[in-house]
């Protein structure tokens, strides 16, 4: 089942269709409902600008795990993708969790059909499962624990050096992975289809062009890409690389919404994206984008639509998040 096909048992509210008055300040509204309902608005970086300047909490997906774990709000509006609000809702099952666009998914959670994993996982059946948090969360259920870009390579590392792993569903994340830790890890074929599309040749023209510019990728990006990279690592990683480095141009493979971030951090230093295979907007994740400002608005005031995960699930999901969880606070991620 594709996550822009969500099941009636994993989202038991739905859309509220209505207009809104034009002469309305969002950006006012949405702050008196947040404050009327105790509501927390969190947003990946790569949301469009108007839903990250008006977030409570931006980050990747490690940060925005932790802040709803730890969150006092009794509504929590995910400004992202359908497996985070689950994550979210995981993590914290007595409050509401709002998702402004059904319909946003995510290409690579798609390409790990739980039941196809779970026939994968029979093959292996003395591994331990890692799973990128990228995932449904009948997946996360089926793991031992789950990681995030961030910590990845540190929470493979924590395992013994005799501990069999298979680590999915990015193939990219996992060969990175594997690379960075010397581990011999069974794979499952998934990509993310942003960062799967990003052109060899045309970064290389566009390097010659800005031959003074850093170019920082994310580990979701294909080998050959990350060959290329001054520096790969996670969303918040590649943020804080063009804060603490002196360059001023930087050419950028991953999800383009994180440049606003890098923009309002970096006054004065040029951010490129970098260009894909053809000539759309394909490092744009349609899934993202589908949140909008009116959107949002609509959500939090109508409290729909809203994401519900089966009890069974939340108890199975939660060990594995939690487990990264304990983890990245032991090492101090």
């Amino acid at each position: 089942m594709l996550i822009s096909d969500i099941s009636e048992e994993l989202t038991i509210k739905g859309y509220v269709e209505e207009s809104i008055d034009p002469s309305l300040d969002l950006f006012e509204e949405i702050e008196r409902l947040k404050t009327e309902k105790n509501a927390v608005i969190l947003a990946h970086y790569y949301q469009e600008p108007d839903i990250q300047d008006i977030a409570d909490y931006i980050g990747d997906s490690l940060g925005l795990s932790q802040q709803a774990a730890k969150t006092d709000a009794d509504i929590i509006v995910f400004a992202g993708v359908h497996f985070m609000a689950e994550t979210a809702k995981i993590l914290s099952p007595g409050k509401k969790v709002l998702l402004p666009d059904l319909k946003a998914g995510c290409s690579l959670a798609d390409s790990c059909p739980p039941h196809l994993f779970a026939k994968f996982k029979e093959r292996y059946p003395d591994h331990t499962v890692i799973t990128y948090v990228n995932c449904t969360a009948e997946l996360k259920a089926m793991s031992d624990i789950v990681c995030t870009s961030s910590n990845a390579v540190q929470i493979v590392n924590s395992l013994p050096p005799d501990e069999k792993i298979i680590f999915g569903p990015d193939k990219n994340l996992g060969a990175y992975v594997q690379k960075a830790t010397g581990r011999d890890l069974v794979l499952w074929n998934g990509a993310c289809m942003v960062h799967e599309i990003f052109s060899l040749q045309r970064i290389i023209k566009l390097k010659e062009t800005y031959p003074n510019a850093r170019f920082i990728a994310h580990p979701e990006c294909e080998e050959d890409i990350l060959r290329l990279a001054d520096y790969a690592g996670s969303t918040t990683g590649l943020l804080n690389y063009t804060i603490n480095s002196d360059a001023t141009e930087f050419i950028v493979a991953t999800e383009s919404g994180i440049i606003h971030q890098m923009e309002k951090s970096n006054p004065g230093k040029t951010f490129i994206p970098a260009p894909p295979e053809n000539t759309c907007a394909c490092n744009d994740c349609p899934h993202m984008r589908r949140n909008t400002l009116e959107k949002l608005y609509l959500c939090l005031k109508n409290e729909l639509p809203e994401i519900s995960v089966p009890s069974h699930i939340i108890e199975a999901a939660r060990k594995p998040i939690d487990r990264m969880l304990e983890i990245s606070a032991k090492l101090g991620l």
